[in-house]
């Protein structure tokens, strides 16, 4: 699964700013976001869809979200802001 380029995260470009609305994320590059100074949050495509992976709770792996649903991109919202909170 190769990291997403420009158009898949042009498509992905509203649920992304929400993700640049967290406190504390800093996006490195272009979809990629790290949180206090850890690699958080980058995004994926492959024929399958849109993919996130998503630094898990206990910090140790990523978690990986299928973001081109609408139900996997609120998932990540919600991941995130509960990150950016704790």
């Amino acid at each position: 699964m190769k990291h997403a380029g420009a158009a898949a995260l042009k498509r992905l470009e509203p649920m992304l700013a929400e993700v640049r609305a967290a406190r504390g994320l800093n996006e490195k590059s272009r979809g990629v976001f790290y949180l206090k100074g850890k690699a958080f949050l980058h995004f994926h495509e492959d024929p399958t869809g849109l993919y996130a992976d998503v630094r898990a709770a206990d910090g140790a792996a990523f978690d990986r979200l299928k973001v081109d649903e609408p139900g996997g991109a609120a998932a990540l919202v919600e991941r995130v802001r509960a990150a950016s909170q704790s």
